[in-house]
């Protein structure tokens, strides 16, 4: 059972790697984060088919892929300089602003 605190280690935007599952290895950008239930949408991870029906004349149904949920816990966001997922430090800037960056390489994500 996952734990669902309100705290997630990935952002929107964050490119993230997926390290469990049937999509180990993939690669793909956070399209949306949902802290409660501690899931994340990552476009082109988990395609699922959707089964979509007219709504109005003139509309075409059908089958449809779209992007599922899946755990914050089952990716690490990607460092383009080491090239693999890796784990988030916290460094104080000169002007007092805190950013993320790479515990490997110390490179900003």
């Amino acid at each position: 059972m996952y734990k669902t605190n309100s705290k997630v280690h990935v952002k929107r935007d964050d490119t993230v790697i997926v390290i469990s599952g049937d999509d180990k290895g993939k690669k793909g950008k956070v399209v949306e984060v949902a802290p409660k239930e501690g899931k994340i949408i990552v476009s082109g991870v988990n395609v699922v088919s959707k089964h979509a029906k007219p709504r109005k004349q003139g509309d075409s149904g059908g089958i449809l892929k779209v992007d599922g949920p899946i755990y914050a816990d089952k990716v690490m966001p990607y460092c383009s300089k080491c090239d693999k997922g890796v784990r988030i430090k916290h460094k104080i800037q000169d002007d007092g602003k805190k950013i993320r960056v790479c515990a490997k390489c110390g490179a900003e994500l």
